[in-house]
């Protein structure tokens, strides 16, 4: 069994129930890492500032490197350099420290705190962000409470809504029943949703002729069919993974070359020659006209 992300209880009323949260989905994305073609090294990604970007706000004297380098000069920024920032609508910049964030920073709740019991299909579905699935906790008793409330929840047919703080960052959440386990939907909040009239404008109304409602529903009901997760596959993803197996892998860097010492072309050709000498002492003859030539050329040696 997987690890799981959180440990704590579902509490409402006078109830307490000990429950383990798990990831209920798990992303299969492939990834990759970019390389230097020219030299085989992995590409990082570096906290640098540029000589032609302006400064947005008066630096700080007091900073720990602030001495050592020139506003204009472009350069590495160490990490007690950093600091964040964000534009307000006023247009005016404000800077946080660690400090400050760590006084108003929600601190990681032992309990998820049901607030109130509501219809599944009041939910719009753009409300759900991420899945889980909770477990009994593993102290000794916990699995007749937490199969009452399983019970309960699915003959009375509602989700619970409630929060809790996972890690540092507080949730909305909505816990509904299974057919045997109950399930956690994270719930983005009200005003992260927005309108359909925000993003599309209004809608004109057009009419539809019954006819054409019609022949709309038969459509309908000719597609409809049962749910099946498993027959919609991502299929770039598949052939992606189809075109990694077949091509063939990256030759390894030699012995060595691991050392982050710089090669420069002379000393790389140096190298290829070298390696294409030795291949060629250990080449078999391809014809008798090389050995031929070498004893030939072992007689004229020997008399002269």
């Amino acid at each position: 069994m997987r690890q799981a992300v959180w440990t704590g209880a579902i509490s409402f009323g006078l109830v307490s129930i000990p429950v383990r949260l798990y990831p209920a989905t798990e992303p299969k994305d492939v990834r990759f890492h970019l390389y230097d073609r020219s030299s085989g090294r992995r590409v990082r990604y570096e906290r640098v500032t540029r000589a032609e970007d302006a400064a947005v706000f008066l630096p700080e004297p007091s900073a720990p490197t602030a001495m050592y380098w020139p506003a204009a000069e472009e350069r590495r920024v160490d990490a007690v350099d950093v600091v964040r920032g964000i534009s307000l609508p006023s247009g005016d910049l404000v800077t946080v420290t660690d400090e400050e964030l760590d006084v108003i920073t929600p601190q990681r709740s032992r309990t998820i705190d049901i607030e109130e019991f509501v219809d599944l299909a009041e939910i719009d579905p753009v409300y759900f962000d991420k899945a889980y699935y909770l477990a009994p906790g593993r102290a000794a008793g916990t699995e007749k409470p937490y199969a009452l409330l399983l019970q309960a929840m699915r003959s009375a047919g509602m989700v619970a809504i409630g929060r809790f703080v996972l890690r540092t960052r507080p949730h909305l959440v909505a816990i509904r029943a299974l057919e045997n386990a109950l399930a956690l939907e994270t719930l983005f909040f009200g005003d992260e949703v927005r309108r359909p009239e925000e993003v599309i404008g209004g809608l004109s109304a057009a009419k539809v002729s019954d006819r054409e409602l019609k022949t709309a529903q038969q459509l309908i009901r000719a597609l409809a069919a049962e749910w099946v997760p498993e027959k919609h596959a991502d299929v770039y993803r598949n052939e992606l993974l189809e075109l990694l197996q077949r091509k063939s892998p990256a030759l390894p860097a030699p012995p060595g070359e691991s050392t982050g010492a710089a090669v420069s072309p002379v000393d790389d050709l140096m190298a290829m020659l070298k390696a294409s000498v030795e291949a060629a002492k250990r080449k078999p003859s391809s014809s008798g006209y090389s050995s031929v030539t070498q004893r030939r050329g072992k007689r004229a040696r020997g008399s002269a």
